[in-house]
């Protein structure tokens, strides 16, 4: 017997998720460790040995591979505890990353601080405005060098930089994803200068291996971050590896990526792992679809500290970040899109005064540490799940499988005193209003953006995930229009899930403007080569790295992207490629025509602008190895009855007409496929809860997935 196990830290919880050779599933939570993530990871997996009925040691020595989703690098930039970098541009752009773009004030904060026009500015820069030089060189839109490096000059710019304290490099030349000659010759020099055995090694960062694409400011800005949080990530990882190979795990750590793939630690791009967690919740999402027949997926997973929302189209991942943001910095990773707002369980409830005392949820989070009131680790301030214990929904006596206890008289305190009082309602109804608003916004984010990708919400099932989902289930889809709901059997762990599925993969990407289609001419690219040589390089680069991690070519599959758009227009739309390379000019005219479809779908085909001709403006090659997918248990029926699974009833409050109403509780251990349970009810699970309001029907399937239908 061996194991494939995801783990994905969370704000408020760290989740596991381990899957069996024989397709069993063992899940587990246990409060993120902000101090040091390790301590919380080694207690998971010692707890994962336990539930399998091993010794820790015998446990990771079974464990086929190890996915991890972490947030280390995002809590590096969130502290500011990065080390102090140096930053080597062309001479004259030495002010790039402080001019930045338009909005770049603006870029990262949530909605309520954009408008706050007379406090917002922009953040503090990763690099000190004296920690940047220019190099006179100068390489052209061509690739051509039409100024050679100065060498002498860079080596008194270095010494300078290192005498103010440098602890790395960063070096972002013009139009160097074009040409990479100087930036490979400043690494070089900086590493004949600086060995390792003197003042150590002085880590270099190029933008054209970092970043190979266009757009001088995120260019450079994503090597930035790379750089500012690769060496605590490396410290952090390296420390953790270290742990697990004492402990008897015997094969590499691999990284989640937030491009839709895995890779080993040694191989993996710092700034890729940012935000990995809830993209390894849409993979889960694609498993879980295609078990239970639901190739359109409105993905959402609302834990402690936020609401994560993504779209699944055709059993696809099309949405990919146009403009992704790390902390506040624009960058041009490929990453899969998923959109997140501060609603979770731990929101924090609060009266905003500026707005004539209403009420408002989030965005702040009270986290793990104080956590809710209820937790009583100190936590002053009102939050969801206060709201959802007082309203009788949570067992206070058996939270998490009984490893936490709540405490309703805290969150009634803080709830009364902070919401209740200031707008003279009781606290039954200041909880239900906090419920009932965090809920509506989480409803419409959720369908703004299905419905602004051009999809209609209605013929999509939402996935309801995360250890709050299945509570909030009923509360968010009718906002949605969504008549149903599909709660996994891992929901609450399943950013963990999402990761034990998924393969190895990677994305190279690389920008390059080629006119495919001109509108004046009425003819379509015949360069070929110009195309297929791209790709080539990108295949040959993929080839390589995945050699590099022990793979043979022909364990290998590979897929093309292309962002593509008409002539002077500045969205770019990603289209997938269906072969590698380009024959003739029907080819071209089929790619051109996928283009004129999935422009159409997202804008509708008034918005088609086809004098402008048709341009690709970057290349994304994804390869992944073939690796036998987990097969997953099925149960066998156990009627529509669900009477052996009743567990007892509480009083929970659902609406101001019915008050406080005597509500079965059912035991979702002892529930079989066919159960069928009518609202109200709740059901606990281990690591969650579901409320089942009045009109809805829930139907355990083969899988143990819960399945929510309104009644009419």
């Amino acid at each position: 017997m061996g194991f494939n196990v995801g783990i994905d830290i969370g704000g408020t919880f760290t989740d596991f998720c381990s899957i069996g050779d024989d397709g069993n599933i063992i899940a587990y939570k246990t409060p993120t460790t902000h101090y040091d993530l390790s301590v919380g990871f080694m207690r998971g997996m010692r707890e994962l040995a336990k539930r399998c009925e091993l010794a820790p040691r015998d446990y990771l020595s079974k464990v086929h591979a190890l996915r991890y989703s972490t947030t280390v690098g995002t809590n590096a930039l969130i502290e500011r505890n990065g080390p102090k970098l140096a930053l080597i541009t062309t001479a004259g752009f030495e002010d790039t990353i402080f001019i930045g773009r338009s909005r770049s004030w603006a870029d990262g904060l949530p909605m309520h601080e954009v408008r706050d026009m007379a406090r917002i500015s922009k953040p503090a820069p990763l690099i000190d405005p004296d920690m940047v030089v220019g190099i006179s060189e100068r390489i052209d839109c061509h690739g051509k060098v039409i100024a050679p490096l100065n060498r002498e000059e860079l080596l008194a710019k270095i010494q300078l930089l290192v005498d103010k304290g440098a602890m790395g490099f960063v070096v972002s030349l013009m139009w160097s994803f074009l040409n990479t000659e100087h930036e490979l010759l400043i690494k070089k020099i900086i590493e004949e200068e600086y060995p390792e055995d003197y003042l150590g090694s002085m880590p270099v960062t190029l933008s054209s291996q970092i970043s190979p694409k266009a757009g001088e400011y995120t260019r450079t800005m994503t090597s930035v971050v790379n750089a500012y949080i690769h060496g605590i990530m490396a410290d952090n990882l390296n420390q953790l590896s270290s742990e697990l190979r004492d402990g008897g795990y015997q094969r590499p750590l691999i990284l989640v990526h937030n491009t839709g793939g895995t890779k080993k630690v040694s191989r993996t791009k710092a700034v890729l792992t940012h935000n990995a967690g809830p993209v390894a919740g849409m993979y889960g999402s694609l498993a879980v679809g295609a078990l239970s027949g639901n190739p359109n997926v409105v993905f959402t997973d609302m834990g402690g500290t936020s609401f994560d929302i993504g779209v699944i189209v055709d059993a696809e991942l099309r949405a990919h970040d146009f403009i992704p943001v790390i902390d506040r910095w624009r960058t041009n990773i490929p990453a899969i899109e998923v959109k997140s707002i501060g609603s979770g369980g731990g929101s924090i409830a609060w009266i905003n005064e500026l707005m004539g005392n209403s009420l408002e949820v989030g965005p702040h989070s009270a986290g793990s540490m104080p956590g809710p009131a209820c937790y009583d680790k100190g936590g002053e301030q009102p939050t969801v799940t206060d709201a959802d214990l007082v309203l009788g929904y949570l067992n206070p006596d058996n939270y998490l499988a009984g490893e936490m206890f709540l405490d309703v008289e805290l969150s009634a305190g803080v709830i009364e005193e902070k919401i209740a009082k200031p707008l003279g309602i009781s606290v039954l109804e200041a909880a239900y209003r906090i419920r009932r608003l965090v809920d509506a916004r989480m409803g419409q984010e959720v369908f703004n953006e299905v419905a602004l990708k051009g999809h209609d919400p209605r013929k999509f099932a939402v996935f309801a995930c995360g250890g709050a989902g299945a509570t909030h289930a009923c509360g968010f889809a009718p906002y949605i229009g969504a008549r149903k709901v599909v709660v996994p059997a891992v929901a609450s762990v399943f950013g963990a899930f999402g990761a034990s599925t998924m393969e190895i993969r990677q994305v190279w990407d690389l920008s390059r403007t080629l006119k495919l289609f001109r509108w004046d001419q009425q003819h379509y690219l015949e360069d070929l080569e110009s195309f297929n040589g791209i790709v080539r390089g990108l295949k040959l680069a993929a080839i390589r790295d995945l050699k590099l991690e022990g793979f043979r070519e022909e364990q290998m599959e590979f897929h093309l992207e292309l962002d593509m758009r008409y002539g002077s227009q500045y969205n770019l739309t990603k289209v997938s490629v269906p072969r590698l390379a380009l024959q003739s000019e029907d080819d071209v005219r089929e790619l051109c025509d996928s283009f004129t479809r999935r422009y159409s779908e997202i804008y509708s085909p008034e918005a088609a602008f086809p004098v402008g001709g048709v341009n690709a403006e970057c290349f994304y090659l994804s390869a992944s190895v073939r690796q036998e997918k987990a097969a997953f248990r099925k149960e066998a029926g156990g009627g529509e009855s669900p009477a052996a699974a009743l567990a007892g009833s509480r009083q929970a409050y659902f609406d101001p007409a019915h008050g406080f109403i005597d509500t079965p509780v059912y035991d979702w251990r002892l529930l079989k496929p066919e159960h069928t349970i009518h609202g109200p009810a709740l059901i606990d699970a281990p690591e969650t809860t579901y409320v089942i309001d009045r009109g809805w029907t829930y139907v355990m399937d083969a899988w143990r997935n819960g399945v929510l239908r309104r009644d009419s």
